[in-house]
């Protein structure tokens, strides 16, 4: 009964992990919140949903596709909403979150209309037995596809050259642009990856709980928004940890406790760090830049 409800919430884990990566690599640069990264989830959900649908594609395609254009949103988004704002109070660009979370719940409810809506795909309905777990099939697709983007996303910020630029760029946009680098396109570029993932997220969620709806980003939001902070918003291991734990937390507290309570339970283990640690498990305490 363990060992079947730690690897139900490591699946879970995972899925607030890649969420919470783009929260912490936006933070991490601009030192804003994007409340809007729930929402670009469903987004990511509900296109990869119409290229299986529509087009009849492969799984794989539809993870690619959805990817790449949820990618495009992403950066469209910090071009037309967030890049304009961003010498203003920090409440501004908040609130401008807040108005782009809103307009996309409303394009994908005109688009796709407010029921929830099916995966068109068999896929996740096997099983298979190790001892005493069982996993389905889609279990292991997040587990293994989520290591090996999460495996990626930190290889390529720490042994590339643009990894570097954008690790420069997050400590101070100033001195990494007398550097040489042009911090928009690092900026657009982390708001393009974080709205990758978050597609990915969003079609594997889909296939898990054979659901996709409209509203569907805002609880996944705030427990990867959880997430980012419990581990350290900002640092990138920091948001894979929390996803992690977090996902383990509220599976375990639901399974022994009760499931009414479980998102309860885990936001009260984070004010329970930030209390103790408000940088998060392994953030580090923030300083002034210039």
């Amino acid at each position: 009964m363990l060992l079947q409800q730690l690897t139900n919430g490591l699946t879970i884990g995972m899925i607030y992990a890649l969420i919470a990566l783009g929260y912490t690599m936006v933070y991490g640069i601009l030192k804003i919140v994007n409340f809007a990264h729930g929402d670009i989830f469903m987004m990511g959900s509900f296109l990869g949903l119409f290229f299986m649908k529509e087009f009849d594609l492969p799984l794989y395609l539809a993870f690619l596709l959805s990817a790449v254009v949820t990618s495009g949103i992403g950066i469209l988004i910090e071009r037309l909403a967030y890049r304009p704002l961003r010498l203003a109070d920090r409440i501004v660009p908040l609130i401008s979150a807040l108005g782009v979370s809103t307009f996309l719940i409303s394009l994908a409810q005109k688009l796709w209309g407010t029921e929830m809506r099916p995966f068109p795909t068999a896929f996740g309905s096997r099983t298979y037995t190790l001892g005493s777990i069982t996993f389905s099939e889609i279990q292991i697709l997040i587990l293994i596809l989520s290591f090996i983007l999460m495996l990626g996303l930190h290889l390529f910020v720490t042994k590339t050259k643009t990894g570097t630029a954008m690790r420069a760029t997050s400590m101070s946009l100033n001195n990494a642009a007398l550097m040489g680098i042009n911090t928009n396109r690092m900026i657009s570029l982390a708001f393009g990856i974080g709205s990758a993932l978050a597609a990915c997220a969003g079609i594997m969620v889909g296939i898990y709980y054979n659901a996709v709806y409209p509203t569907m980003g805002y609880m996944a939001g705030i427990n990867a928004f959880t997430a980012a902070v419990l581990g350290g918003i900002g640092n990138i291991p920091g948001a894979m940890l929390g996803g992690i734990l977090l996902g383990l937390v509220e599976t375990l507290g639901g399974a022994y406790i009760s499931t009414q309570y479980k998102s309860v339970i885990s936001f009260a283990i984070l004010i329970i760090v930030l209390l103790i640690r408000p940088s998060g498990i392994l953030g580090k305490k923030d300083i002034n830049k210039v």
